[in-house]
This record gives structure tokens, sequence and C-alpha cells, in this order.
């Protein structure tokens, strides 16, 4: 549950129009009662994106992400609850003033009542304060030599809050408390390590890259060793507004040229980024020291429909070139993979070759199904045993099953794909039409739902059967004729639910409507921070309201949890008198039942 007081969410809520705010990121039109635009969450060429003023939410009916006004700028701006909430108050001109729920646990209480805009600041204050270093005649001599030596200019020193972390184990910690910055809130910001009076600065002797989130928020750190100690690289641990696999180095600086350019490049590094956008090739982001994950796949959709990445041209490269096209395959992106060559990263190249050529290394990028074919056939070539070939040709079949999936294969594509590979394989078409079906059901299965902002998560299982439905059919209900909630206050709870994501669902609707029995669809959504929650709900109002019926199939769906209800209890009885039977026969046997 959201962790602010429910008047000053619903205060900002009435403040953003949710037709202003999202006709501020996409074109809509007015079609009856409602407005209808593209969907930005996935590829929509059909506009299928429905914005309903009279109640105040979103909805798409092809992908199903839907929500209220605040739902909507966590996903398109990929922001958590609290970081969306914050950019409407600010729009708004509203101040927050969060709510903090007291806790048993003193070590959880500090966790839970992190207030992200508090870690922000302080991460702000501590962007000047490792500026201030770098700049200090004696503090950043050695570290300015090295920024000289990497020909990073003094404006890229500025723009991107280059600083530095001096080589002694508390200096932040001193300078914080003289400013009388927390010791908790230095933890929760992940500037600190350690307890009690035992804690130190977490990053020593490094210089220091500012990593921020698309809308300019310092979020967290990158340190580069400068004594040779230590890894190379660290970054700042998971915070309440960090997650370096939901976070992209560059983002703020990139995002605008990569919607005028419909295109991202991704690179490894943090100097390969600020390099290519000091030589002008300013649609680069760089990952977190991390491998290219579904996270980072989301923010990038959401500002380019092309993605580059551009990796070291060793074997390693390649390998971390391979995996991140797996992952990126699954998107509704269009991937393409480039290098440099051998033995140069990114801001080597840009400053021996310049920007031309640069550019043209980005432009001529291999799409992903041509490098996933010579991938194939190398690999094929390469390996002498049958159980290699299989190997290399099941890590072929599975690639295209998912970008199937995800919608990125056209008929022609797959059929010029399978014709290719009937004659390396010689097998008949259809015998490899048939196992890419197998595999893309099988895919679906796994594959991720993107709901949350910057997170990942399996398909929403909403369970099967008799009880299930009824559940359904129950919040179904509620959501699309919240009155008649006093019909059945007293006869069910969310712990009747036992379908895990509708006792969410339940949990939500039955403490608001508890509080307000006519409270609107939008108030209900604004009760749960999930944006795949969020779209359930709408989901199952709008399938609510097109059934209609609401009485009689409120009591007919309570009638049929009594059923199921019954019918367990008597499965448990039976089975209390056959325990009881083999046990008058063999007591010792008890344990095999």
């Amino acid at each position: 549950m959201p962790t602010f007081d429910t008047g000053l969410i619903s205060r900002i809520q009435q403040a953003n129009d949710i037709v202003d705010v999202i006709g501020e990121h996409l074109s809509l039109k007015r079609k009856g009662r409602e407005m209808l635009g593209l969907c930005p969450f996935h590829e929509d060429h059909r506009p299928s994106f429905n914005v309903n003023p009279t109640k105040q939410i979103f909805k798409c009916f092809a992908c199903g992400a839907g929500g209220d006004v605040i739902k909507f700028i966590q996903m398109r701006e990929n922001l958590t609850f609290p970081q969306a909430l914050q950019r409407l108050a600010d729009r708004a001109g509203i101040k927050i003033e969060p709510f903090r729920p007291r806790t048993q646990d003193a070590r959880q209480q500090t966790q839970e009542e992190a207030d992200p805009n508090e870690i922000a600041r302080a991460n702000a204050w501590a962007a000047k304060y490792f500026a201030a270093n770098l700049a200090h005649p004696e503090k950043g001599k050695d570290a300015r030599k090295y920024v000289t030596e990497r020909q990073l200019s003094d404006e890229s020193v500025k723009n991107w809050q280059i600083g530095l972390a001096v080589g002694t184990d508390n200096d932040l910690l001193t300078a914080a408390r003289q400013k009388k910055i927390p010791d908790k809130l230095l933890l929760a910001a992940g500037l600190v390590v350690g307890a009690g009076s035992s804690l130190s600065d977490k990053f020593v002797n490094r210089l220091m890259f500012t990593i921020a989130d698309a809308t300019g928020k310092i979020i967290a750190f990158g340190g580069r060793t400068l004594s040779g100690e230590g890894a190379k690289y660290i970054n700042s641990p998971t915070t309440a507004i960090f997650d370096k696999s939901n976070s992209l180095f560059g983002l703020d600086h990139a995002r605008h040229q990569m919607v005028s350019s419909d295109t991202a490049v991704v690179v490894e590094g943090y100097t390969d980024c600020i390099m290519a956008h000091q030589f002008g090739v300013s649609n680069v982001v760089a990952t977190l020291g991390t491998s290219f994950t579904a996270g980072h796949a989301r923010i990038l959709r959401r500002y380019a429909k092309k993605v580059v990445l551009l990796f070291d041209s060793d074997t390693a490269g390649l390998e971390a070139a391979n995996r991140a096209l797996g992952v990126a395959l699954g998107s509704h992106i269009d991937i393409a993979i480039a290098s440099v060559p051998q033995g140069k990263d990114p801001c080597d190249f840009l400053l021996a070759q310049g920007k031309e050529p640069f550019a043209k290394i980005i432009e001529n990028a291999t799409d992903v199904f041509t490098f996933k074919w010579v991938r194939l056939n190398a690999n094929l070539g390469s390996q002498p045993t049958l159980a290699g070939k299989k190997q290399a040709v099941d890590e072929y079949l599975d690639a295209i099953a998912t970008a199937i999936n995800a919608g990125n294969v056209s008929a022609i594509e797959r059929g010029l794909i399978v014709n290719n590979l009937s004659r390396v394989m010689s097998l008949d078409a259809k015998e490899i039409h048939s196992e890419l079906n197998r595999r893309s059901s099988r895919t679906r299965t796994l594959s991720s739902y993107t709901g949350e902002a910057g997170d990942s998560h399996t398909p929403l299982d909403l369970g099967e059967g008799l009880s299930a439905n009824a559940q359904r059919e129950i919040l179904e209900v509620l959501l699309a004729h919240p009155s008649l909630f006093d019909d059945i206050r007293d006869k069910i709870s969310p712990q009747n639910f036992d379908v895990p994501v509708l006792e969410r669902v339940a949990q939500a609707v039955f403490q608001t409507l508890s509080q307000k029995t006519r409270a609107s669809i939008q108030t209900i959504c604004s009760a749960v921070e999930d944006p795949q929650l969020a779209s359930l709900i709408t989901t199952l109002e709008h399938e609510g309201a097109e059934k209609g019926n609401f009485t009689k199939r409120l009591a007919d769906a309570l009638a049929a949890l009594e059923h199921v209800e019954q019918q367990k209890n008597k499965t448990a009885g039976s089975k209390h008198d056959l325990i009881c039977d083999v046990s008058k026969q063999n007591p010792r046997n008890m344990g095999m039942i």
C-alpha cells in the first residue's frame, strides 16, 4: 500500500488531469466520450490506447496496460511510485510530506522510512561534495591528471558532474555530519557502509561518476579506483531509488536525442558514454557494470524504436553481445549490434578516429537475425560433435521463438528463416515450423509481463476452476459497481481469496471501499503502487462493467465460493476418516499417509 497519505494522493490526482498529462506525451484524439491514441507501451499501429476523462484512467485494450495518472507516469518515465508522485506534485506545485508508518524492528524501520526524496537530496549534496574535491587544488590534483589523460573536457566534467572521493575512510561521513545529515540517511543512500560507530565511506580514492534517472534526479554513483586497489569500478548498492538492472548511465542526457533519432546506442563504460556525447553523438547510454537486462530494454523502448548494442570485438565482448541480444529479442524493439575494431573501446576509438567513423560503425550495425545466423553457421562449423551442433541449433531456434512471441518476426522473415534452416540442416520446412511453434508456446509460458516500471514480472496467474472464477467475478462486480460492497462486507474478506494476485487486488478494493463505499476506480488504482496490479484492476473493472447484471453475479459468485468451501471441508473429513482407519490397522505406518 502507498506510504503516503491518501488525501495527499487524491489532491495530486485532482491537480493533474489525466488527459492533460498524457497529452504531453502522445497525441490524443476524441472518440465519443473518450480520448484515443497510439499506446506508448507496445508496438501500436492501430490506436488502442483509451483515456477516460470521467473516470480519470487509461486503458490499452491491446497490451492490457492501464491505471490512473500516477501509473502512467510510472510506466512512461520508468519511475517508482514515490518518484511519479513527486513528479506530478512538482507539476502542480504541491509540497509532499511523506507518511511514515512505525515498525517494531529498528533496522526494518530505517529501510521502510527511507524517504526517496531525502535520499535524492543526500545524493545531490554528495555530488556537489565530490565535485568540490575534484576541483580542490591539492585534493584533486592526481584525479584531475587522470581526467586530462582520458581527454575528458572541462565542459564534460561539469555537465556530467564528475567528482572525487578522496583517499580517507570517513571524509564524506565527517563532512555530512558537519552539515547535520543523519547517518541513517547516508546509509539508506549507500554513501556509507557499516553500522553504529564503525561507519565509513563507501567510496574511497575513486573518480566519481554521477548516475541520474530520466528526470535528472541523482539516484546513485559509480566510482573508478585511482589507486589500483579493490575492484576497478564499484556502484552504489541497491536503494529505494536505485537498481542497476533498471538504470542506465546518461539517460537524462540522451533521452531527447533518442526520441528525435528513434535510436538508442548502448555501450559498457562511463567514459565510453561521456566521450560519445563529447564528440556530439548524444543518443548513447551505458549499462552499469551489469549485463543488458530486460529492465534496460523496457526503458529504452519508451524512447526509441531501434537499439544498437556497441560492444568490444573480443570474445568476451561478443559473448556479452549475444547474451544481450537474447534479452532484447523479447522486447518490442529493433535490435542491432556493432563493435569497434579489435583492441579498442569506444572511448579510445573516438579519440583516435573521431565522430564520423564512429557514427559509421553505428549506422552499419548488424541486425540481430544476421548476427544470430552468422553465429549459428560459425558454431556449426567449429563444433566437432553432434551434441555441440545441436546446442548451437537450439540456441538459434530459442532466439527466433522469443522474437516471434515479441512480434519482431514478420511472416516473410519467418519463411526466409525456415527455408535457410531447412537448407542448412536438410530438414523439411514443416518440421522446422512445428519445432518453432513448440518453442514459441514454451517461451510464451515463461516470458515476462512488462508491467512494473523498471521491474520484470512473471505472467499473472489468475488461477483456474470454480473458486478462482468466483473470486474474479466478485472483484469485477465490486470494481464496476462499488456500492454493492455494503452487501458483502460482513460475508467475505480478502482472506477468502486464495489466488495470490486476486488476494492483493481484494486487499486494495476492500480497504478502499471500507473507507469510502463509492470510491472511484481512480482511487482504487492509487491504493496500489504496482502498475501491473493497476493494469489488472482496470481490466477487471472494464470486464465487470461490460457484463452488467451485478447483483445476481455477486450472489452467484458468493454461492460458488461457499460451495467450494463445503467441498473442501467434506474432503478434509474423508481424509481424516481414512487416516484414522489406517491408524487402527497399522499405527506404525502413519508416515506413509
